[in-house]
């Protein structure tokens, strides 16, 4: 049995030595935020590149899982608060080195702007919606006119709301496994690639789902390269750290992240869509719901990791 003798002020209840308030609601709503940022991405992408018409699917189709996301993501968010009717209280104030007012303010924009482009694409799933109400139709009338100027407002929102998702943790200085700048990058590659992973699912372009399949596997390795280096980053730096890389180095968390993550959810799905590319006939579902498996885990894994480190030994 392993005694410690804790000297430090800062032996406060379930927060050393090891937190234990940030529960499934957190990484579940840092998952669907992902994923509503990667999927509006690509839309406002192709639609600044004037690329509509050729992937009709990721800037038509595919926001519409969007909202839902960015909803049920806040949904979980509230029930973790413990003071939730005092939530109105982060949008009274805006504190610039505040992950939380960033990210508060971030869905504020997107989530509406998501409804938004929704409502100007919603005749691609509805072909007979009427919205009865000429105020609406002038209002929608007047985006669509300006639909690029929106493009970029979405764009630029989508890719800080991706990258929020993993600084939401970086700021978060202490715990060792969090304490790393990789992790915004390393958030919205994994969201990136999850909004290409939705569009392969829904489109029945076989030019567009090549397309995007070449993109996820580009961001694929992109998240490898970002893994691998935040390890070497970890073993590279303090003790503290060193240890916090081991739980993913042979610790508790080693099989768990190797084979959810890594394998299941990158490495498998980007054989399968190599296999895909040349020919192969592939269920399209399978390699779609492990990169959407993987970036969930990815999530969990590290929220759950990232408590369990520390810097008191």
């Amino acid at each position: 049995m392993r005694e410690e003798l804790i000297v430090s002020g800062r032996n406060n209840p379930l927060i050393d030595p090891q937190l234990h308030i940030w529960h499934w609601e957190i990484p579940l709503y840092l998952f669907l935020g992902g994923l509503a940022a990667g999927v509006l991405f690509f839309a406002a992408l192709y639609t600044i590149r004037n690329r509509e018409n050729d992937y009709r699917t990721a800037v038509k189709i595919a926001p519409f899982v969007a909202p839902i996301a960015l909803v049920i993501g806040l949904i979980a968010l509230f029930l973790d608060l413990h003071h939730k009717l005092y939530f109105w209280r982060l949008y009274t104030t805006i504190k610039l080195e505040s992950p939380m007012s960033w990210g508060a303010w971030t869905l504020m924009l997107v989530t509406p702007l998501s409804m938004l482009w929704c409502a100007l694409h919603i005749k691609e799933l509805f072909p007979k919606w009427d919205w009865k109400f000429d105020i609406i139709k002038d209002v929608l009338a007047f985006f669509d006119k300006h639909k690029k100027v929106l493009a970029w407002i979405m764009l630029i929102s989508s890719a800080v709301l991706g990258i929020y998702t993993g600084i939401l943790f970086s700021a978060f200085n202490a715990r060792p496994l969090w304490n790393t700048s990789i992790l915004g990058p390393l958030f919205l590659a994994s969201g990136l690639s999850a909004g290409s992973a939705i569009t392969i699912w829904l489109s029945k372009d076989h030019a567009e789902k090549k397309r995007f399949a070449q993109l996820d596997l580009m961001i694929i390795g992109v998240e490898l390269f970002l893994i691998i280096h935040m390890f070497m980053g970890f073993l590279a730096s303090s003790q503290v750290q060193i240890d916090a890389a081991n739980l993913f180095l042979g610790g508790a968390y080693t099989a768990p992240f190797w084979i959810f993550v890594v394998i299941l959810g990158m490495i498998v799905p980007a054989i399968l869509e190599i296999l895909e590319l040349r020919k192969y006939k592939i269920p399209v579902v399978i390699p779609v719901v492990l990169v959407l498996f993987g970036s969930l885990m990815l999530r969990f894994i590290i929220s759950y990791a990232g408590q369990a480190s520390r810097w008191l030994y």
